[in-house]
């Protein structure tokens, strides 16, 4: 999640250049702000075999 957070990030508010680091943490704090009053669901679609690919370790697969 934390990556798809920071691909928002930089789409939304650091598709610039910010000139200085208090006006990046000005930015930033601004843009989380308006983020999080927002709510948005978000969908996870996994098949079992893609699951079983991406989370291997997570999920090994049944030898039956």
């Amino acid at each position: 999640m934390t990556e798809i957070e920071l691909s928002i990030l930089e789409k939304q508010c650091l598709n610039r250049r910010i000139p200085d680091r208090p006006t990046f943490k000005t930015e930033v704090k601004v843009w989380e702000k308006k983020r999080n009053a927002v709510v948005l669901p978000m969908n996870w679609w996994f098949i079992i075999e893609d699951t079983r690919i991406k989370l291997k370790k997570l999920h090994p697969p049944i030898n039956s």
